[in-house]
């Protein structure tokens, strides 16, 4: 039995307002670009999850609205504020807590990456996984029956990818 994780970096967002707070930033042009061709690739590979778990930042809930729709069905998913630049163990807290088979977190740099870095015995070989940039979503198989019992080092790389791939 194993289950499968998806960890996705939330898309381009835009810096022109200086007076917005960083939580209410938007997708920019590229990241809503960028978003829909990841659910897309995502849904082709069949790596459709059957849970969410999302920042509550706006450009993680704009990526979720635009990957997801590529989906044949909906997604429930969870906005939760304590993702919202969460550092490793509240990302690891949070992916414990899921349930379903196929499970999807997207979240902010630098917690993120440590993540993908942490959670998988062997990194995968390509050029940007240790910068995990915008979108940056990687597909690992985790041997477990529960979320709960998911834990460093224990995932193995089934997919990594950028936009720029596509």
């Amino acid at each position: 039995m194993s289950l499968k994780l998806i960890l996705t970096r939330h898309a381009k967002s835009d810096w022109g307002d200086p007076m917005l707070a960083d939580r209410d930033r938007p997708l920019n042009k590229r990241g809503r670009r960028d978003a829909p061709r990841i659910g897309a690739w995502l849904a082709s590979e069949g790596h459709v999850p059957d849970q969410a778990l999302i920042s509550a930042a706006r450009r993680t809930q704009e990526t979720w609205s635009l990957l997801s729709a590529a989906f044949a069905e909906d997604v429930p998913a969870t906005f939760l504020s304590e993702l919202y630049h969460a550092g490793p163990q509240g990302i690891l807290e949070a992916i414990q807590g899921g349930n379903g088979k196929t499970l999807i977190l997207i979240a902010h740099n630098p917690g993120i990456a440590e993540v993908a870095h942490r959670i998988l015995r062997n990194s995968p070989s390509h050029p940007r996984f240790y910068d995990y940039p915008t979108a940056a979503t990687l597909v690992c198989r985790i041997p477990a029956e529960r979320w709960d019992e998911a834990d460093w080092g224990m995932g193995e790389t089934l997919a990594f990818l950028t936009p720029h791939d596509l």
